[in-house]
């Protein structure tokens, strides 16, 4: 069963330019990890809905295989590497894991 890893940030510096070295940083040091059938990232919408949460400011959605990957993920040196990049500017995060299949 593959595995989707959602993550919403809220960032403490969320100017424009702040986000995009985020976005930039996502792409860059998560996109190519092994194990991803799915990544993107990107920035709170502009979709005004009673049901939308937009309390964050980069959003970050990978599906992987599996939970082994999912695992590995975690563990990546690049990932590890973008955490401690990015966590001192990060008010907060959820983060949303969840088994998937597609159609």
């Amino acid at each position: 069963m593959m595995i989707a890893h959602s993550v919403y940030f809220t960032l403490n510096d969320n100017s424009p330019a702040a986000v995009q070295a985020m976005i930039e940083d996502c792409h860059r040091y998560l996109a190519p990890l092994p194990g991803i059938v799915f990544y993107a990232s990107g920035t709170c919408s502009d979709v005004d809905r009673p049901v939308s949460d937009n309390d964050y400011d980069v959003a970050l959605h990978v599906v992987l295989e599996d939970r082994a990957a999912l695992d590995a993920y975690m563990t990546a040196p690049k990932h590890v590497e973008f955490i401690e990049k990015h966590r001192s500017n990060w008010k907060n995060f959820r983060v949303f894991d969840s088994c998937v299949s597609g159609a």
